[in-house]
């Protein structure tokens, strides 16, 4: 561990976050799919290093569970940082596919059994 993340991880998450404690938006599921409209734009120094580290993760789609564990953070405190990136137009936020409801497929769940048995 490098000495600027022992250091960071003394900060608390609220002071990461401005004190807020909620999301300014309801865009963002464990699931949804992050992705840096500018991963390395030349106007980062000016944002928080937090919302620099979520921009270069985000380079490729990542989902906001995935983010919140490539950051070590609380997955609360990257949702509310998401919202400030979204809100600037900096990330863009897609949510998951819907799942269909019709009859499960008797082959791909035959296949996770013979899977599992294999275990």
């Amino acid at each position: 561990m490098s000495g600027g993340d022992a250091a960071g991880r003394l900060v608390r998450p609220f002071t990461l976050t401005g004190g807020r404690t909620r999301p300014s938006r309801a865009d963002f599921t464990l699931i949804t799919t992050v992705t840096a409209v500018d991963p390395q734009p030349a106007w980062a120094e000016r944002l928080q290093p937090e919302h620099t580290r979520i921009l270069k993760r985000c380079a490729r789609p990542v989902a906001v569970a995935e983010l919140a564990a490539l950051l070590d953070l609380p997955v609360s405190v990257v949702v509310i940082l998401l919202c400030d990136l979204l809100e600037e137009g900096r990330i863009t936020a897609r949510p998951p596919h819907p799942v269909s409801r019709s009859t499960p497929d008797l082959e791909l769940l035959q296949k996770v059994r013979d899977g599992l048995g294999r275990l």
